[in-house]
């Protein structure tokens, strides 16, 4: 059922903010008002913060062994996949994602949890013996998570913070994005079933600029999570440096698909479209600059914008859709322009550009393929979080190692070759958090996710994110007598 309000969840309760504000919030395939969600400020955020402090201190949550808590993150799990196709139309009709794949982000965010419950269970920590002293490392949860998600997969993304905050030990403020808060308004109830204390878990909603920087900025956080643009995550450095926070951000990207003449052609643009297009091109990781050996070049063209114009673009229930409307008037007017930018720069514009003519109403974006596209280009240079491509093509490794390379952003990459030795070399080459090798985006939770350069800061998945939760502290115990020198004895 979609919701009409909108609350924080602040120590068990669903409570409106403190000033009575609130906002609108829209779908955005008619941009109609659906709900009022609740504006949160520097009140509710203190309230929420002081409610997770004192279950972090008084509270069980930190103090559990890890079956315990290994089992509450498994019900939580249960909890999400028996509710999968709840989430699944919440997120659709919140985001405008296709049906089909928010079915698979609710499944994905279930596995999340029950992937950190056998982590924390399985987890033992180091012990250094030398003669006459031993060494032993304790391993503490870090306090009050500050946790800031962005928009375009809501449900999923959020797991892939709350899980590991909670496994550590964590009690958690969550401020999801204020464009798509309804698949979050279900987790309270799931946390409660799940058994997890008042407390533990807390949501304040609001926008970025009020409710997030509270978070930022309360003294009582000692560690913030992000993901979003990468402005908003300089803007969080900054506030986040009067109290040395722990940060952990995954920020923009821009990422490099290189296919070289010898690839696998057919999978090779298989992957680049789902790569681009999915998740209505919505999604961090898109490899949005193909970069094609110039041998195959033309024919790569071609047939990325055949299959592009077939792409099936529609209303985001309809398991048929493939690309679903963008999420919010003001994103889609943005994306709209870069389109406009792409033109005037001189890229040639091989598919789509435009609103498909069978949909007169909505976010909606014919799957766009730009060629002939240059490094100079605003285009090539900057995320346009779209099913927008732009192809560029590359005489030699070495120049599409530098074209791969030659922007701020350094999150992902996608290569594409039989050559095995080139694989290799490239793959080191190319300045990205994470690549994928003759692969699309297929993710393994026990691997570093994040990016480099303006990409991001830190890692999350697996141990990673166990060790942004926590903090390591070392014992040393002598096992023998001491021998220290004896200052000030004569």
């Amino acid at each position: 059922m979609i919701p009409e309000q909108i609350l924080h969840y602040i120590s068990g309760r669903h409570v409106p903010s403190l000033d009575g504000r609130t906002f609108g919030v829209t779908d955005p395939v008619t941009n109609q008002v659906y709900a009022r969600a609740a504006a949160g400020g520097p009140a509710d955020v203190d309230a929420a913060v002081m409610a997770a402090r004192i279950a972090f201190e008084a509270g069980p949550w930190p103090h559990l062994a890890a079956r315990q808590r290994a089992k509450i993150l498994n019900r939580i799990a249960d909890a999400i996949e028996s509710r999968g196709a709840e989430i699944a139309e919440l997120e659709t009709f919140d985001t405008g994602l296709p049906v089909t794949q928010a079915k698979g982000q609710a499944a994905r965010a279930a596995e999340n949890y029950r992937y950190f419950a056998d982590v924390i269970v399985a987890q033992h920590e180091e012990a250094f013996s030398q003669p006459g002293q031993v060494g032993y490392v304790l391993r503490k949860p870090a306090g009050v998570a500050g946790l800031i998600t962005p928009w375009n997969t809501p449900f999923m993304l959020e797991s892939w913070k709350v899980a590991p905050a909670l496994a550590s030990g964590c009690t958690v403020v969550l401020k999801p994005a204020e464009w798509t808060p309804a698949s979050a308004s279900l987790l309270p109830e799931i946390m409660t079933e799940a058994g997890v204390p008042e407390g533990v878990f807390n949501i304040v909603h609001g926008i970025g600029e009020e409710a997030g920087a509270a978070l930022v900025a309360h003294p009582g956080v000692p560690l913030i999570s992000f993901t979003g643009e990468t402005t908003t995550g300089q803007v969080i450095m900054r506030s986040a440096a009067d109290h040395l926070k722990g940060l952990s951000m995954e920020l923009g990207g821009k990422s490099p698909c290189l296919i070289f003449a010898d690839a696998d052609l057919d999978a090779a643009i298989d992957s680049a479209l789902f790569g681009v297009m999915s998740l209505n091109g919505e999604r961090c990781t898109a490899g949005s600059r193909i970069l094609a050996e110039r041998s195959v070049y033309p024919a790569l063209v071609e047939r990325l914008a055949a299959r592009a114009a077939r792409i099936v673009v529609g209303p985001p229930s309809d398991p048929r859709t493939e690309v679903g409307a963008l999420v919010h008037p003001e994103h889609y007017a943005r994306v709209m322009d870069y389109v406009d930018i792409g033109v005037k720069e001189g890229a040639r514009l091989a598919a789509g550009g435009a609103r498909p003519a069978s949909l007169a109403d909505g976010n909606y974006l014919a799957p766009t393929v730009f060629a002939d596209v240059t490094p100079k280009m605003r285009i090539f240079q900057e995320e346009i979080f779209g099913p927008v491509v732009c192809v560029t093509p590359f005489d030699s490794e070495e120049e599409a190692v530098c074209l791969a390379n030659d922007t701020r952003y350094g999150l992902a990459a996608y290569l594409w070759t039989s050559d095995l030795r080139r694989a290799h070399r490239v793959a080191a080459a190319v300045e990205s958090g994470m690549t994928w090798v003759n692969s699309h985006n297929v993710r393994d939770l026990r691997t570093p996710f994040g990016g480099v350069k303006a990409s991001g800061l830190g890692r999350e998945g697996g141990q990673h994110s166990i060790d942004f939760y926590t903090e390591s502290r070392i014992v040393h115990v002598a096992t023998g007598d001491t021998h220290v020198p004896k200052f000030g004895a004569s």
